[in-house]
């Protein structure tokens, strides 16, 4: 099943997504429900309760306005740096190089607030006379469905009710400048998130394609299989004393070609369009204003 959250005709909806992803049937959900995008469904269905049924007929998807499946995030979104193998290596020779990359140490974890999240198809604005270095990072991002702490890697995957893409947005300069990253990472519309949920049932996130294209041009090609740290290892990692609720989002890290990686860097401008795909997830494609 795939879950969006949209509108048509001004009104927030959340329904399910046909397979072939050519229309979406709205779900029997009150206003005050819908407002919340997917994340009462989630925890709805996480307490026990059973998925509202469809009301009304099918709306072309090419009709409605998409946005984010989870539009208002409970809380910050946990995010996974550098855990790609090709992209630690790419990025060892710039200002990260004194970071340990042994697959043996721990996951890089950092935070963007909810603020950030913004549609599939939404401007991203630039945050001029701040940062001049803004970067893109194509990522899988897991959806907790079944809350609990110190979750075990080996019931890890129970846990998760889906997955969605995200643009991990970054002010490289403001990343380096507080060291610690929240803040460069946490500009207003800085995660464009979509286009819907795939439920863990119809979609394998172990094992999928990533792939990033500014202005057309290829960048960013990995395959989840490349992970450092794999998906049940961020969930045990991210859970270790702290409760996770449904809902809750973990972004997996990006594959190598991010601009910062090249020689010399080559970094976002206003007009620049990022589309980021996952195969048998969709794409969100996102310009930068």
């Amino acid at each position: 099943m795939k879950l969006a959250v949209y509108r048509v005709a001004g009104e927030r909806k959340v329904g399910v997504v046909s397979p072939d992803g050519a229309s979406v049937t709205a779900l029997d959900l009150p206003a005050h429900d819908a407002a919340r995008g997917a994340l009462g469904v989630i925890e709805s269905l996480a307490a026990g309760g059973s998925l509202p049924l469809t009301v009304g007929a099918a709306v072309p998807w090419a009709d409605v306005t998409p946005e984010a499946p989870l539009p208002a995030p409970r809380r910050n979104l946990f995010c996974v740096g550098r855990n790609y193998h090709a992209h630690a290596k790419e990025l060892s020779a710039s200002v990260f190089k004194d970071n340990d990359t042994n697959p043996e140490s721990w996951p890089i974890v950092f935070t963007k607030v909810p603020e950030t999240v913004v549609g599939p198809y939404s401007e991203v604005r630039l945050p001029h006379g701040i940062s001049e270095k803004i970067d893109y990072e194509a990522e899988l991002a897991v959806v907790i469905g079944k809350p609990g702490r110190d979750i075990s890697r080996e019931q890890a995957m129970a846990h998760v009710f889906g997955y969605t893409i995200v643009n991990d947005v970054t002010a490289r300069d403001v990343q380096m400048r507080h060291q610690q990253w929240d803040l460069g990472k946490s500009f207003d519309t800085f995660c464009p998130m979509g286009p819907w949920l795939a439920t863990a049932d119809e979609f394998d996130g172990t094992q999928t394609r990533v792939r990033c294209w500014v202005n057309g041009e290829l960048r960013q090609d990995g395959r989840t299989t490349d992970l450092i740290f794999d998906i049940p290892s961020l969930i045990e990692t991210c859970s270790r004393g702290i409760t996770l609720y449904p809902g809750d989002v973990i972004a997996t890290g990006t594959p190598a070609g991010v601009g910062m990686g090249m020689n010399p860097p080559r970094y976002l401008r206003t007009g620049d369009v990022v589309r980021i795909e996952i195969d048998g997830l969709g794409h969100i494609e996102n310009k930068f204003a």
